[in-house]
């Protein structure tokens, strides 16, 4: 049974409290999974007459890199591009173009094939239900992708049951029942025991918690922390509910139409956000104190079209302080001397930008 945790969370999330960070001992993390210009577009088919085509650009140009140890969390409107970013990392898509590395080795290469990579990164989505075969005892769904890479079928079941104790089900219980038999957070603690399996290094959770009653979800949570500490886990922990990234994460990559539009640590990124769109997110947290609520919205519109999406900045067309640079100009994901990356035209050195600073105070 996993220690339990205190409560960390309220009815709209999870609070700041203290949280472990990746561990690094005065030591900067190695980079465990490493994009370089990831692109990933969906084709359209054209009607009868001829019309329509091109082509969805749901991941355009995403470099990043995840630490050993650390959750990096991933954040968004709906559309922008965050749950076809998790598919190609786990590489249940193909990406277009650019380059995937784990540990300094490409992915798909005769240096790492596939099945040697998804050994190491398992994947937990949203809907527990669909996730799982109901055919399956809960047993056996666990002890299923072990057996097919290779474990022997009592050293796999052994494994399985072990796990579910890990995640808070009495084995004896819960082993030989199936998934409509169980309620929603015992199908997701499921889901992450059946990642677990394979003993992997890192865990792509992908909405994992959105759907469970807050309660749970809490619980949940807690869950996945003692885990990682106690597995030494990395994870890329993606989700809506801005007050769960905070918690959960050591740093937050923003993501909008497809692109990176700020990345930085997790605390310095909630107290300074420095991208309009990352500020206009935040915004839209909902306060706690009535004397801070505003009608408002802090964000008007819908996002643009992904199939033709604007020129330059792509927020440019929302954006309070666009210039007509902005629509001309693409800014690129510029870092900062304390880490913190922003691709915004008002956060680069004499860039034209009125907003910007000159070179004299940026330094």
């Amino acid at each position: 049974m996993t220690t339990a945790r205190p409560d960390h969370t309220h009815e709209s999330g999870a609070e700041t409290g203290d949280k472990p960070r990746a561990a690094t001992h005065g030591q900067p993390a190695q980079v465990l999974l490493e994009a370089r210009g990831l692109v990933k577009h969906f084709p359209l088919k054209k009607d009868v007459l001829g019309r329509g085509g091109g082509v969805v650009r749901a991941v355009d140009g995403i470099s990043i890199s995840v630490r050993t140890g650390e959750t990096l969390g991933v954040v968004g409107e709906s559309g922008c591009g965050k749950s076809t970013t998790a598919r190609v990392l786990m590489q249940l898509i193909a990406h277009d173009r650019g380059e995937l590395l784990f540990e300094g080795q490409t992915v798909g290469s005769r240096e790492l094939p596939l099945k040697a990579f998804r050994r190491q990164v398992q994947m937990v989505f949203q809907d527990s239900y669909a996730s799982l075969n109901p055919r399956l005892t809960i047993e056996d769904s666990i002890a299923f992708a072990p057996q097919v890479h290779g474990t022997p079928h009592r050293e796999a079941v052994e494994r399985a049951r072990d796990l579910l104790a890990r995640v808070g089900l009495e084995p004896r219980r819960f082993a030989e029942r199936y998934p409509h038999e169980l309620s929603g957070g015992q199908r997701q603690r499921i889901n992450i025991a059946r990642a677990l399996a394979l003993q992997p290094r890192l865990i792509i959770l992908d909405e994992a918690v959105s759907a469970l009653d807050k309660s749970v979800e809490a619980q949940v949570l807690n869950l996945l922390l003692d885990l990682k500490e106690a597995f030494g886990l990395t994870y890329v922990f993606i989700s809506h509910d801005l007050n769960v990234v905070r918690y959960m994460c050591d740093r937050v990559m923003v993501m909008y139409l497809g692109q990176v539009v700020e990345l930085g640590d997790s605390e310095q990124l909630f107290k300074d956000p420095r991208h309009p769109y990352t500020q206009a997110l935040l915004s839209s947290i909902p306060a706690m104190d009535p004397d801070q609520r505003t009608d408002q919205p802090p964000l008007a519109g819908d996002p643009p079209n992904p199939i033709n999406p604007p020129s330059g900045c792509r927020f440019h067309t929302r954006c309070a302080h666009a210039q007509p640079m902005c629509a001309e100009r693409e800014p690129a994901l510029a870092r900062s001397s304390d880490g913190h990356a922003v691709a915004c035209w008002m956060q680069v050195a004499d860039s034209g930008h009125p907003d910007a600073p000159s070179a004299r105070e940026a330094a």
